[in-house]
Order: structure tokens, then sequence, then C-alpha cells
């Protein structure tokens, strides 16, 4: 079995043999490697088991990248840190429904590490399965049942206890996508030490006191978004005009779709790339702002 130099060798000769682009990142300057599926495997079918009501959460362009930083364990679960030359500034990545290991999950913590940020992505699922392509959306929300992104308040507290303990962190933020973003979101409403928060496509709809903001939060959204409907952003942005205290910015981009800030690759979705861009980049200054 390869380890993780061998095979990251191997994709690299694969790559460059097939002719495939390598990317430096305007932003965080790291190389990205980015491959579908069907490239890596040709067998790879992302049709779901149920084509009449297919997941509307599309996996989208799985980034095959290898990632700079480490699996630790902290307490009960298990955990991909990246940690800058000198930071007393960290970032939580919350993954989305597939999972803390989602490549492209990592390459969004190795960007934020490459701006100076210690950047932490746990696994919140705690071992359990993350959601995958291949199952059928009609059983989702029996899935979710033992993974809601609003009852992580023991895992957050584990990994707030890490970051200052062990990583020296003074000003810790938050970063969530999908699954994640609504578990950002929770935590802006609970944690007054968390400096900044950015909710990307996620949205806390059940809490009463999903107004209340505690910490500075940033919320980017699609225009046709099949999991978010535009009224729920609308109704959002209005009753925090009306109740939130905290800084907050509500942000929808025009013509993406779920999951486009860290689902799609530039590469092969041109008409996307200024969009990808725009929102990491604002992602990027929202932290820079308050962190």
């Amino acid at each position: 079995m390869m380890n993780g130099i061998e095979w990251v060798t191997t994709i690299l000769w694969w790559a460059l043999l097939k002719g495939t682009n390598i990317e430096i990142c305007s932003l965080c300057q790291i190389s990205a490697f980015s491959f579908s599926h069907s490239e890596i495997n040709p067998s790879f079918s992302g049709a779901m088991a149920n084509e009449a009501k297919p997941c509307p959460c599309d996996i989208g362009d799985k980034i095959e990248y290898g990632g700079l930083g480490e699996e630790v364990q902290i307490e009960h679960i298990k955990a991909y840190v990246v940690k800058p030359p000198a930071s007393e500034k960290a970032i939580i990545v919350i993954q989305d429904i597939y999972g803390w290991q989602l490549p492209n999950t990592r390459h969004m913590a190795d960007m934020l590490s490459a701006n100076g940020y210690i950047a932490i992505c746990p696994d919140f699922f705690v071992g359990k399965e993350p959601w995958s392509p291949s199952h059928d959306w009609s059983t989702f929300q029996q899935w979710l049942e033992d993974k809601k992104p609003t009852d992580i308040k023991k895992e957050v507290d584990v990994v707030l206890k890490y970051l200052k303990e062990q990583c020296g962190a003074k000003h810790i933020g938050v970063v969530g996508f999908c699954w994640g973003g609504v578990a950002t979101h929770y935590i802006g409403l609970q944690y007054q030490e968390i400096k900044a928060a950015v909710s990307v496509y996620g949205i806390v709809r059940e809490r009463e006191d999903r107004f209340d903001l505690k910490s500075p939060t940033l919320f980017i959204f699609a225009e046709n978004d099949a999991v978010i409907p535009l009224d729920q952003v609308t109704t959002l942005e209005t009753r925090l005009e009306e109740k939130c205290t905290a800084d907050f910015q509500v942000k929808i981009f025009p013509k993406q779709t779920h999951g486009f800030v860290h689902r799609k690759r530039q590469d092969i979705n041109p008409d996307n790339k200024p969009y990808i861009e725009e929102a990491r980049t604002d992602m990027i200054n929202w932290l820079n702002k308050y962190m």
C-alpha cells in the first residue's frame, strides 16, 4: 500500500501524462490537483440510487488533493490540522454532509492556513458514516437523525480547548459549508468567544434564537440553491436586521448552485470561476476584518 507521499507523487505523474491541469490557487498559493471521480476511477458513477428523487446536495467536482496537514486524535474525535509557521489565530473548518475527509474541504483548510490561520477540520460526525452520492435521498432525514448540526456543543468545546491549550490560539473563528454552514450559524449564536464566522450555504431553521448572533457572521448563498430557497434567505436577512446586534452580511451569488464555493472546479466551470473566487475572497476578507 502506498503512503501519502507516494500516492500524491503517483497522482502528479498521472496528471502530467493525462495533461490534466495543475493549478496554483491565487488565494492560497498552494498547488491543487483537481480531478473528477470519473477521471480517477472510470467505474465511478455520481448517479443517485433514486433517480426519481436525486440529492439536491450534489457532491460536484471532487478534488483529489493530498493535503498539507495531518490527522490527529483530540479526545473522542479525529481532526485534520494544518498550521502556518506561527500564528495565534485559528479557524474551525466544518465539513459538509460528505464528511471531514472530503478533499475539497481539506483544500479549504489549507487555503486558510496559507492565509495565516491555524485550520482544523474535526470529524463532527464522530466516526459515523458520512452521506454518499450512492445513498437514496429519501433516506436523508433518517441518516441525519444522529448527526444534527445543532447538536455539536461537546465536540466544539473539545476543539476550542485543543486550539487554546495545544496550538496557542488566542483568536478563533469558524467556517462551514452546507451541513457545516448550519453548524457555523449555530456556533455564531452560542459562543461569544468566536471572533468571526462564515456560514457557506447553511442556515439554522428551527431555533427561536436563530437571529440573535453573538459573533460577526457572513452568510454566503447561491441564487439557484435547491436546498435553501431564496425566500428563506430573504427572511433571514430581514429578521437579522430587526434583531441582530452583531455585525453580519448576507450575500447571494447569481447563477450559482448549492456547493459552488468548495465543490466546483474553476478550470472546468469557467462561467462560475469569478463567483467561486469572489466568494473565497469574501470569506478571507471577513475573517481578516474581525480576527
